[in-house]
Parts: C-alpha cells; structure tokens; sequence
C-alpha cells in the first residue's frame, strides 16, 4: 500500500475500557510499541519520507511512551516491589528494566532529534548519518525489552497483586491520562 493511501493512525490507541483491567492495558500498550518498532523499521530502511508516519512516530515517542515509562516506573514496578517476595527475584528484573528505560530514552532522543532533522530536510530517514542504524537498534532493544516485560513481569504481577493493588493501579493510569489530556487541552 503506497504511503499516499494510508489510513491513520498506523498505531492505534488503546482502548480506555482497558483500563478497568490494568495488566491487560499493559499488554495492549506493549502492542502498540511493538507496531512503532515496526513503523520505525519500515521508516528506516524506506528510500522516501512518509510524512505522515514520521509525524505519528514522533508523536508516539514524545507522548505514549513517556507516559508509558510513567506507569511503569512510578506505579506497577513500586507495587510488584511490594508484593513479590525475595524468590520471585523481582528487584533484579525491575533494575534491569529502569536501566533499559533510560537507555531507551536515550535512543529515543536520537531518533526524535534525527526524525525532525528528516522532516525539515525533506529526506528519509536513511538518507541521514547513523539515523537508520539508531532506529533499527531503537527498535531492537524496545522488543527486547517488552519480551521481558510480557514474559516476567505481567504474568507475576497477574500472580503477585491483590484485586486491591489492580483497582489503585487502574485509578492510576486513568488519572495520568486524565491530567496529560488537561494540559493537552489547556
């Protein structure tokens, strides 16, 4: 399908009601990042600029994954400290995770800064100096990364938190979007 006849968006939203069920929402968040690894791959190795995919990855980048770090480190990695007990070996995993999320942050940076670079020049993104490598290994290490998350964390959390600990975790997330929709609309 040409890049003209696209539908946005090419990464669709989570669906709110997914919020009544935090763990599940989490799942549907790491989705939606594996589709951006993806448009983030496809974008580096095109010969031509999609100008409507680059704006949405960038969007995605600045927003939805911040706020998705957010969740993580502020909210559910805090109450998975909380309730798995020292055999389920979780501070090992979470550290590991955070020391991701910054490194990740870091790549995200480039890859911003070099995805506006594109735009202003009106140039793919493998037209720019290192910018495709930094995506493909952006990509690469965020796969990585949720793999650990959907394959350790979710599923112990599913385990470990109370229906108590999932309705905080819920009011939570909904009210981080409920504030980062106010600033949008302030």
């Amino acid at each position: 399908m040409s890049a003209a006849l696209r539908i946005p968006p090419q990464i669709e939203p989570a669906s709110a009601a997914l919020l009544s069920d935090p763990l599940d929402f989490f799942f549907a968040e790491h989705f939606r990042q594996r589709k951006l690894c993806n448009l983030i791959e496809e974008m580096a190795l095109a010969e031509t600029l999609d100008w409507a995919l680059t704006a949405e990855v960038l969007d995605f980048l600045r927003h939805d994954a911040v706020l998705h770090v957010r969740d993580e480190e502020e909210d559910l990695f805090p109450l998975m400290r909380e309730r798995c007990p020292p055999e389920d070996e979780i501070e090992r995993v979470l550290s590991a995770l955070n020391a991701e999320h910054a490194g990740d942050r870091h790549l995200a940076d480039i890859v911003i800064e070099g995805l506006e670079k594109a735009l202003a020049a009106a140039q793919p993104p493998s037209a720019l100096p290192g910018l495709r490598e930094a995506m493909i290994d952006f990509a690469r290490n965020e796969r990585r990364h949720l793999a650990l998350e959907n394959s350790v964390v979710l599923p112990l959390a599913r385990r470990r938190l109370s229906p108590d600990d999932l309705v905080r975790l819920s009011a939570n997330l909904l009210r981080r979007r409920q504030e980062g929709a106010g600033e949008e609309n302030a």
